[in-house]
């Protein structure tokens, strides 16, 4: 066991050493601190803000503008926190960005839309990947996935679109009580399927 003992942890210094009432002391901190999830989004998402990257406004702003976008279209809450999620991943993850939003959103989420924010990388690519030598046609590789043109659609009507400065784009605190909600429910993930079936 180790060494130094706290009332608020468990004692073990392996998990095989783990008991009951360790992993009691565990549960009861997850809660608290999932439940705030929301800051720690919040909190990432203003590390956006200020880097440009060279495109016309920088990507706190886009990420803003895609969710205002959608929302202004009538898409529901779910739909408009990945549109302003979708691109979080831009500081940690630069050569898989859409991997670590798709990564947050996957619990509280329906698959369709996991699904495009994961694929929305490549399907942005359609806008510019020729600029770059790349194949503006790499999507076509998913040309019959059930959320193929959901994924088009996205991109088209929302996150191509999001780059323009003279835009009224809503600032971060009007989604951030869509964001709360939104991840305040998970929907999919092994933690609450074992809490709910205890």
């Amino acid at each position: 066991m180790a060494g130094d003992t706290h009332p608020d942890r468990a004692r073990f210094a392996a998990m095989t050493e783990g008991t009951r009432e360790d992993w009691a002391i565990i549960a009861a901190h997850f809660m608290p601190f999932a439940g705030r999830l929301a800051d720690r989004v919040i909190a990432h998402l203003t590390l956006l803000d200020g880097d440009y990257g060279g495109f016309p406004v920088d990507r706190l702003q886009h990420s803003l503008q895609t969710a205002t976008r959608a929302h202004r279209d009538g898409r529901d809450e779910d739909y408009v926190v990945m549109a302003l999620l979708h691109d979080i991943g831009d500081t940690l993850c630069s050569y898989n960005h859409p991997d670590m939003a798709a990564a947050i959103l996957k619990p509280f989420v329906s698959e369709e839309l996991h699904w495009i924010c994961a694929q929305h990388g490549v399907f942005q690519g359609y806008y510019f990947f020729h600029h770059l030598g790349l194949d503006r046609d790499m999507r076509e590789h998913f040309r019959g996935h059930p959320h193929f043109e959901a994924c088009a659609e996205f991109c088209e009507r929302y996150d191509q679109a999001a780059f323009d400065p003279a835009y009224d784009t809503a600032p971060l605190s009007f989604f951030e009580p869509m964001l709360r909600r939104v991840t305040a429910a998970p929907k999919n993930s092994m933690y609450v399927k074992r809490t709910e079936a205890a």
